[in-house]
Order: structure tokens, then sequence, then C-alpha cells
């Protein structure tokens, strides 16, 4: 099964106005941790030094998780990283020729050299650091350098390749996809003897981070970048509970993560991100589990089945019944049994039905609290009206 690689802690930080705070950081580790992932970037130490903080924090818990750093492919990053103490260690430098002359003054021989060079340094001031090495904006970088790049990397010490798609650019079934593109990756190594474990990080720029990051999986690639709410820089990358959704009802993946602690673990990076839970985001949203309309849920109470195909209770989430202008019999006879109101005259079930339509319209969904006031008013109004009679 694929293993999971969680960016929230750094990719997530890029997104405009994020910053969590070191004892946050903190607990969204031990999160993810009990959510199983087996990756946590936990941040750049040599951005500032709470991040350096941080880090060092981070590593140093028992985790099972594997914590590791961000760095570039210089020395003095990789000096920070080791003195937190990490596991693994993520390298980065673009190897497109457009950006090595434009931006980095150099060409592909020195690229090759910086790389290997800060691999290879890390590797023997820590002989067991997992190390992975990503050709930034691999995907629109020329493919020999990729190659050539990759391999000696793999040469000099890296344990994982991960193919960025930094900007967002592949799309699935057109010349630039992501299968073809890890597939021919992987033959390409394999025919220079090089066989290190492929990861992938997508972007989310045309929405679809999810679908590439399933074409590279499908084509081999182990390891798979996500961050909670998907967040990073400008669209951010493949969101979390929407990967592992897939994951478990697709690839047999139900038992490998405790999917329960998706819920309390996106409560907290939304509160302190100050980024809201989107009510129809996948497994983790208000609605994901919730029916509203009429024929929806009749058939729902019937066999879940007919118009879910997740089950709600491996995420410690329950099937819901939404109540509003779109209700109807069944549904109120079924929230009516929930506030111990089973009994009420059928008369009397169509009138509450009516209220709670005139509710809905008015673009309120009425909660089972609601729902009992309206029994009660409606049944101290009939008692009333035969009163009166």
């Amino acid at each position: 099964m694929v293993s999971i690689f969680d960016a929230t802690l750094r990719e997530g930080e890029q997104t405009p106005g994020v910053y969590f705070p070191e004892h946050v950081k903190l607990e969204i580790a031990n999160q993810l941790d009990k959510l199983g992932v087996a990756y946590i970037e936990a941040g750049h130490p040599l951005i500032s030094n709470e991040i350096y903080t941080a880090v060092k924090h981070i590593a140093a818990q028992p985790l099972k998780s594997l914590v590791g750093a961000h760095s570039r492919s210089l020395q003095q990053d990789v000096d920070a990283a080791l003195e937190c103490g990490v596991k693994f260690l993520g390298i980065f430098y673009c190897v497109s020729d457009e950006r090595l002359k434009h931006v980095f003054k150099t060409d592909l021989n020195g690229a090759v050299k910086q790389i290997t060079d800060v691999i290879a340094y890390a590797k023997k001031m820590n002989p067991k650091l997992l190390i992975r090495f990503t050709p930034e904006d691999t995907v629109r970088s020329d493919f020999y350098n990729v190659v050539n790049v990759a391999t000696e990397a793999v040469n000099a010490g890296a344990d994982i390749i991960s193919i960025a798609d930094t900007t967002g650019f592949m799309i699935p079934h057109t010349e630039h996809n992501m299968y073809d593109y890890v597939k021919r990756l992987k033959d390409s190594l394999a025919s220079k003897n090089v066989y290190p474990k492929i990861a992938v990080h997508c972007h989310n720029d045309l929405g679809l981070a999810v679908a590439n990051a399933f074409e590279g999986f499908r084509a081999g690639a182990e390891i798979i970048d996500a961050s909670v709410l998907g967040l990073g820089e400008r669209a951010g990358i493949v969101d979390l509970a929407t990967l592992l959704g897939i994951l478990t009802q697709g690839f047999n993946g139900e038992h490998q993560w405790n999917l329960e602690q998706l819920i309390p673990l996106y409560k907290i990076v939304s509160h302190y991100a100050d980024v809201s839970i989107p009510v129809n985001s996948p497994v983790v949203g208000k609605n994901a589990f919730k029916h509203c309309a009429g024929v929806h849920t009749h058939a729902a109470q019937l066999n879940p089945l007919h118009y879910q195909s997740i089950d709600p209770r491996p995420f410690g989430r329950i099937m819901e019944i939404s109540l509003d202008h779109m209700s109807g019999i069944s549904s109120i006879k079924c929230s009516l049994e929930k506030i111990g109101e089973a009994e009420l005259d059928q008369e009397l079930v169509k009138e509450v039905l009516v209220k709670v339509k005139e509710v809905g319209q008015s673009g309120r969904t009425v909660s089972l609290e609601e729902l009992a006031m309206i029994a009660n008013w409606v049944k101290k109004l009939n008692e009333e009206i035969k009163n009166v009679s």
C-alpha cells in the first residue's frame, strides 16, 4: 500500500496567512502520528528560529511516523536539519535549463555537483538518514536533466526521488499526464540500475491534484504527498482526507490508518489556520454524509448504499438527514423517532412537515432541537383547536 507523506507543517504554512505556533505544531504532529501517516515534514529549520525549535522538538518525540525537514541543496540547511535530529531530509533543487541559467547562474553539471555533494555530506554525517531528492518543477523540466540528476542523486545516497508537479501542470489523459511520467521515469532509472522509491507531490492549480496523485500511484509511485485541507502554495496540494477516503474505498486501505483521527485533526488545523472546512468536503465536510432530498432520504433510510458509496463509520461519522424545504414525510418520521415523537398522529406529522418546509424556505435547516419545538407547538395548537371545538 502507498505511504502518506504529510506536508501540513511545511507546505501548509506556505498558505498565505497561515502560521502554526510551536505548541500547535506539536499537537498536529501527534494527531498525524495517531492517524498513521508514514512521514511528517515538520518544516524548514533555516527559515526562522521558531521553525527550527519546532522541528527539533517534534523530532525528539517518540512518534511512529518519521519526522523530517525541508532543505535547499546547501550544507547550512543540512546542518540545521541534522541539529534538529530529524530522521529524513527532503532536499530540493530545480533542474530546468532556463532556471539553471538565469536564476542559479550554472549549468546541469554544476547543479549535479552541488546536489550530489550535499546529499553525500548529509549521508556521511548521518548514514541512517533517509534522504529524498526533489527536482523542483520536475514535470516541466527537461526529462534528460531529471533522469541524469535523479540517477546521480541516488548514487550519492538519496533513497527517494520525488516528482514535483510544482505548478499543477499535469492533466490526466493528455500528453502531460502523471501516469506516463512516473512509468517513464521508473523505467529510465531502472535502465541505469537505480531503484529509488518514487513520491509524487501534486499541486491543485487546476483542481486535479488528487487525480494526478492517483495516476502516479497506479504507475508505481510508493509515496503521495498531502496536507490537511489541501493547504499549500496557491491552490494547495492533495487534500489528506480526500486521499484517504479514496484509498480506503478503492485500494483496500481501510485498516492501514486510524481514520477516526481525521475529524479531530481537521478541527485543530482549521481552527489555527483560520481556514474553514468546506461543508461539501469529502469525508470531513459537515454535509459529507448528510442527505437532503426526500427521495434520497427515504431510500437511504432503507439502505444507505442507495445514495452513498462510503461507510461513514470508519471515519467516526454517521449518516444524517437534513430537515429543510426539500424534506418529505419519511425524513420527518425518522427524525421524530429520534426525539421520542414516533407516536405523533399522522395529520400532525404532516403539519410538522409544513412548518419544517417553511423554515427551510428561509434558508435554514431544522435541527433536532428545533424539530422538538415544532412538534410541541403543533401539538399545543391542535389541543387548543380541540378545546375550542
